[in-house]
């Protein structure tokens, strides 16, 4: 096909109906019951919907497709979940419109592929497995039995196995992410990316060298007994808005609640709880006594001055600030680390953070005080070149004072998708643990490989140079979340044939191989038979999901069938009982029994209400190195900007998860109709004599290359000077391949320095 007339790679560059309000000062209330109404009629109807809805994190229920954030342990309401909650599983249930083998009939890839982002989220659920023959300008109907024997024919054709890619979303449940990662170790590779690559690898690798596990130590009833709640980097009212309630109860019960984020956001302001008849009159709660409004990269400075105010603070009234039996018991290279904090001058760290001193040690200070503090962080720690590193400065705040390891206290990475953390836990990963591998290998009799596989950002490369040549994606929108957005779509269509397993059209379709199939499978509220699955929330909770709805189509597939009939079609000289699989989820869970840790006895404890806890030890002060934690450090490393430039963070509109757009409004930021927005500091657009809703364009800055994104309106917005904010998918193409964390590999799409000049 030439390049000319190839499927467009991005939303078009065009502008929709702007709308400007205030921000909001709080988040839920009345206008969040309104928006989720308004998403499920539109979507599936009020029957539907009410169902649901019923089904929504209730213990013999399904789990919600949206978020991470754990279910209450007792009792729940009646209407367990968000606004946030409510649009994904009203998208799930979604039947008034279906993407059919009429629907690809009468649109061709091209036409789709120039259609938003939204406009796809819009046309209904996936309904039978279609195929993109070599050359064709459309889709078309495919039997399941064909479309494993492409995928099985493609993949023997490879020189290698690790010529196959084998990425999965963080949606993808327990049994099917583990037949996932088994079907792709006995065809031979290691190439396992996935989702947390891009989100908290950073948290992962900076967890694991110090506390020696790479999850959150807290549970929600952690939440109801600290003394005190720091939030970095996450904006919950729009990504994780049931934490609101937890936040809520926390203060209610005395908690102080420090908020660090550049821009202002209505979630880390207040909480009308929809639930609470005042919250419904729109009377909040306000939750942060303060709020820091940092740099975009200036965390590091922050904790590391708030390091320096505690050590200060101890030296004036030695014994009554630090835990120093926990330091001495749990802990190793405190003098060592204490010497460089203290050698850090204060002016470094105001210029850093963006912040004076004053609020520094103000922020130090409620952490002094607090008989137990949590600390929570999302993106906006983990995507950045010093992410493991800042979040070790994370850690070596809580070891300062034994804030790990007690009732009230603990690290928190939130996780964004709603498996995300089970999928790692059944083995969705690129470079395993010997002993899994060990115990994988003793179960299914074969010998596992053992080099380490590709991570996104490798998985990216080794398409664009030829050496990917099939991928296969159980979940996601892989084109839409990754970096380097043209990049990306090169390597796609270097690719011999690109398979995605969906509920809903993507533009991950539009951009293919040669040859692509898209396999449609069940939504998690879908009934599936008389079976269950279990998913794993970012609390390290495992638990059943019963799906309560009829299924969208006879022809859709669950997750784990797709996958076991998959891997029945291409080990054809395997002796797994794929077929066994597929028919009886049970055995499956049987196997994840005999390989991963902390799951003896599977079948019972998941059947249970509200499922089990998956043992923790840095819950228990046992950590990485001899039980003990080490103290990290790391210097100070401030981005490098020339006078006219800016750095640039990625986040989502209020209706949109992840790469799903929902609707074209950003409530709380006061934002409706319109995507294609920059938000920038006043001062900063005089300087560059920039009128608000200018038409303007973006140039990201990285070793002497440029990428540009077309036509955005400048918004003045409060955050700080030399700092911008936009939407992803738009700004991804802006994000170089190349330009990533140290350790985990994560790109950097909150730290793209870019400059903003007036489109013609």
């Amino acid at each position: 096909m030439a390049k000319a007339t190839q499927p467009a790679a991005e939303n078009p560059e065009e502008f929709t109906d702007l709308q400007r309000s205030t921000p909001a000062q709080s988040a839920a209330g009345l206008p969040a019951v309104t928006s989720s109404m308004k998403h499920a009629l539109r979507e599936s109807g009020a029957g539907r919907a009410l169902k649901s809805w019923l089904g929504l994190n209730q213990k013999d229920g399904f789990d919600c497709p949206s978020c991470a954030w754990p279910d209450p342990d007792g009792h729940r309401a009646a209407t367990e979940f968000c606004e946030n909650g409510a649009k994904a599983l009203a998208s799930e249930a979604a039947n008034r419109n279906r993407c059919d083998a009429a629907f690809f009939k009468t649109h061709s890839v091209a036409e789709l592929a120039a259609q938003t982002d939204h406009w796809h989220e819009l046309q209904g659920r996936l309904t039978e497995p279609m195929v993109l023959r070599k050359g064709a300008t459309h889709y078309e109907p495919i039997a399941w039995d064909d479309a494993f024997s492409l995928i099985a024919e493609e993949l023997h054709a490879l020189s290698s196995p690790n010529e196959a890619i084998f990425y999965t979303s963080g949606r993808t449940v327990n049994e099917a992410a583990y037949l996932y990662q088994l079907m792709a170790r006995r065809f031979g590779t290691n190439n396992l990316p996935d989702c947390s690559n891009m989100c908290h690898e950073s948290s992962g690798a900076a967890l694991k060298a110090t506390i020696g596990i790479g999850k959150g130590t807290v549970s929600l009833q952690d939440f109801e007994e600290a003394g005190a709640i720091f939030i970095f980097g996450q904006n919950p009212g729009t990504n994780h808005p049931r934490m609101l309630s937890s936040l809520q109860a926390a203060k209610r019960n005395g908690a102080e609640i420090v908020a660090v984020n550049p821009l202002k956001e209505a979630g880390l302001l207040g909480f009308a709880h929809p639930q609470e008849v005042s919250g419904m009159l729109g009377m909040a709660t306000p939750l942060t006594e303060q709020y820091l409004q940092v740099k975009i990269n200036g965390d590091m400075a922050l904790l590391k001055g708030m390091q320096k105010a505690l050590l200060a603070a101890e030296a004036e009234a030695p014994g009554t600030v630090l835990d120093q039996e926990f330091i001495d018991q749990h802990t190793t290279g405190f003098d060592e680390w204490r010497t460089a904090v203290e050698a850090v001058e204060w002016d470094e760290l105001t210029e850093q953070s963006g912040l004076n001193r004053k609020e520094i040690e103000a922020a130090a200070d409620t952490y002094r005080r607090a008989r137990s503090v949590i600390s929570c962080w999302a993106m906006g720690l983990t995507q950045h070149t010093t992410a493991v590193a800042c979040i070790q400065e994370l850690v070596n705040l809580h070891l300062l004072r034994g804030n790990i390891g007690k009732p009230g206290a603990g690290l928190c990475p939130i996780r964004g998708h709603s498996n995300v953390q089970g999928d790692r836990t059944m083995g969705i990963t690129t470079n395993a643990p010997p002993a899994f591998l060990k115990a994988l290998g003793r179960e299914f009799r074969f010998t596992p490989p053992t080099e380490p596989g590709l991570d996104v950002v490798q998985s990216i490369r080794a398409m664009r140079d030829g050496r990917g040549k099939v991928f296969i994606a159980l979940g996601g929108n892989f084109l839409s979340a990754t970096p380097d957005v043209k990049v990306v779509a090169e390597g796609l269509r270097r690719c011999r044939l690109t398979v995605q397993v969906s509920t809903k059209l993507n533009r991950s379709h539009l951009i293919t191989g040669q040859q692509a199939l898209i396999l449609p499978c069940l939504g998690r509220s879908e009934k599936d038979g008389d079976q269950f699955v279990t998913v794993e929330n970012s609390m390290s909770i495992v638990h059943a999901s019963h799906g309560k709805l009829e299924p969208i189509s006879l022809t859709v597939r669950s997750e784990p069938a797709i996958v076991a009939g998959m891997a029945k079609a291409v080990l054809t000289e395997d002796d797994t009982p794929w077929a066994d699989f597929a028919e009886d989820y049970t055995l499956i869970r049987k196997r994840i029994e005999k390989t991963v840790a902390g799951f003896d006895n599977f079948e019972q404890r998941a059947t249970e209400p509200g499922g089990f806890y998956l043992p923790n030890n840095a819950k228990e002060r046992r950590f990485a190195q001899e039980d003990k934690a080490p103290f990290s450090i790391h210097p100070l490393e401030p981005l490098e900007l020339t006078d006219d430039q800016l750095v640039l963070m990625t986040i989502r509109s209020h209706d949109q998860f992840n790469t799903t757009i929902y609707g074209m409004d950003d409530r709380y930021r006061g934002v409706r109709g319109e995507r294609r927005v920059v938000f920038l500091n006043r001062e900063d657009m005089t300087a560059r004599g920039l009128e608000p809703e200018q038409p303007v364009n973006l140039t990201s800055h990285w070793q002497g290359e440029t990428r540009e994104a077309k036509l955005f309106l400048a918004l003045p917005y409060e955050l700080p000077r030399g700092c911008a904010a936009a939407y992803f998918p738009e700004t991804n193409v802006l994000v170089p391949l190349e330009s990533t964390a140290r350790v985990s590999n994560t790109p950097t799409s909150k730290s793209i320095i870019i400059t903003v000049e007036a489109a013609n």
